[in-house]
């Protein structure tokens, strides 16, 4: 289960059934803006996947007594949101031929997995992850992942030894995996 704001998913998850409100907000601060852009791209829709989203929320709230307490949110929310979209689009009398292909769509395109809009959390996590990084292990990092030199180069420019670089890199590394461990399934993705 993922951590959202230094929380656990299964606390969350207890406390929203138990009808706390600020865990319910914090789900909907997390999960809002990447469920917004999966809807839209399936009703292709900005306001109306706005309303299927609020919608889902409602009534995720009025029905929070039915979550089952070893579901993820992430793959829960999405599937519904995915089933609103669906229930929309056949509501709208789109034929049976382009709901069809859009489901086919939905299931198979990378760009329709609910990952990828979890996405821009993991870009702001690891711009943080790199900020608290010191300034010279930043440097000799970026010079390292980034930049492709070795570590016999950077130590030459930088005018350390080749172990320091080496001991920053490997501190580097130390930092940055701790900080992204809750995204290491995404990062195996790329």
């Amino acid at each position: 289960m993922s951590v959202i704001k230094g929380i656990k998913e299964e606390t969350l998850i207890l406390r929203l059934v138990s009808g706390d409100q600020t865990a319910f907000e914090l789900l909907f601060r997390f999960y809002y803006p990447g469920l917004v852009i999966f809807a839209s791209r399936i009703v292709l829709d900005r306001d109306e996947a706005e309303e299927i989203v609020q919608n889902f929320f409602v009534k995720l709230w009025s029905d929070r007594k039915r979550i089952r307490k070893s579901e993820t949110l992430k793959s829960y929310f999405f599937a519904c949101v995915k089933n609103h979209a669906l229930n929309h689009l056949k509501r709208e009398k789109i034929s049976e031929r382009v709901r069809n292909e859009l489901r086919k769509m939905i299931e198979t395109d990378r760009l329709y997995q609910p990952d990828v809009f979890v996405e821009s959390e993991l870009q702001h996590r690891i711009k943080s992850a790199f900020e608290k990084l010191p300034p010279r292990t930043n440097e000799i990092f970026t010079l390292s992942r980034f930049n492709g030199l070795s570590n016999q180069q950077i130590a030459e420019q930088l005018q350390i030894s080749k172990r320091t670089v080496e001991t920053q890199i490997s501190n580097a590394l130390k930092l940055l995996r701790e900080e992204l461990k809750d995204f290491m399934f995404i990062l195996m993705l790329f």
